[in-house]
């Protein structure tokens, strides 16, 4: 839960949370135009410090979404420090969700993409587990994934995720938990909002992110986990909606969702309906890794309060 008094920093400010508003002619608000991103901090073992997960990939991703989308946003360097401060300014000592939020604030009525209207707005919470379930039922959704060249997955849109709230509500109406979403051609893309990984034989795979997806964070750190410090076998390649059925494994994973198992697709189990091996030696590795565990892994790691 939210506690009262929360700091949010607002262009150069903070303010307290609840006074952190947006105009109503917001162009942010009436356009959805704008990006995020999504940055987890995680608390150490000696219950004190906590550990940011990735902080400067993370940041440098938004920086290149807002030259996309013709946002301005403070420097790299300032923007991870304002991300930092926050936390410090939050008294964090737990498992937390950084927002940092990019927006097209002009109250002006056309939806202009206009450098000189851009705000930046950073704000955290508490969050231990994103989806509150070991393993997950997905369905492949009717909907489909948005075409890069309409609107760029890869920058973490803001209003493109009524893409995401139409094809998760879907799947919550069905019974599911989670959608997979499929490109226009016909392959898999990814989650409402996490990226798609299966295990056939002693293989890993997942698409690559030109499939419509956002290019992950978090699936390319999996990767590195995976090829450099378990041995396992990775191929990035497309896959087919039918190859969801007979996956050995199958798992989700993103910023919010880290690792998450699918016990079944459309109703079919995938493998046994178990967690598998590779999922779970990956799904322990992860832990260790973003908790500080992992000493050769500490540079993915940015501590707080150290």
């Amino acid at each position: 839960m939210l506690r009262a008094g929360m700091v949010t920093y607002q262009d150069g400010k903070w303010v307290d949370d609840a006074n952190a508003v947006v105009n109503v002619r917001s162009r942010a608000l009436n356009y959805g135009m704008g990006c995020f991103g999504g940055v987890r901090g995680y608390l150490a073992d000696d219950g004190h410090e906590v550990y940011v997960f990735r902080l400067q990939a993370h940041v440098d991703r938004l920086a290149h979404s807002a030259k996309i989308l013709y946002l301005r946003m403070p420097s790299v360097d300032d923007t991870q420090q304002i991300l930092v401060e926050l936390l410090r300014r939050n008294e964090v000592h737990h498992d937390v969700y950084l927002r940092p939020l990019l927006i097209h604030n002009s109250i002006a009525l056309a939806p202009v993409l206009d450098e000189t209207s851009s705000s930046f707005i950073a704000f955290c919470m508490p969050l231990k587990r994103y989806i509150d379930k070991d393993m997950i039922d997905v369905c492949v959704s009717s909907w489909r994934r948005v075409r890069d060249n309409a609107i760029p997955s890869r920058t973490k849109p803001t209003g493109a995720y009524l893409n995401s709230a139409l094809a998760r509500r879907e799947a919550k109406d069905n019974g599911f938990d989670e959608a997979i979403f499929l490109t226009d051609d016909g392959k898999v893309s990814e989650g409402s909002a996490e990226h798609v990984f299966i295990v056939r034989g002693n293989t890993l795979i997942s698409p690559p992110s030109t499939e419509d997806n956002l290019d992950g964070i978090t699936r390319r750190s999996i990767i590195a986990m995976a090829t450099e410090d378990l041995g396992l076998r990775f191929k990035e390649r497309t896959i087919g909606r039918s190859e969801l059925y007979v996956a050995d494994e199958m798992f989700l994973c993103g910023t919010g969702a880290q690792i998450t198992p699918v016990a079944s697709v459309d109703r079919r189990p995938v493998g046994n309906g178990q967690i598998g091996a590779t999922t779970s030696k990956l799904k322990q590795h992860f832990d260790d890794v973003v908790h500080g565990r992992v000493e050769h892994r500490k540079s993915w790691l940015t501590p707080v309060w150290g």
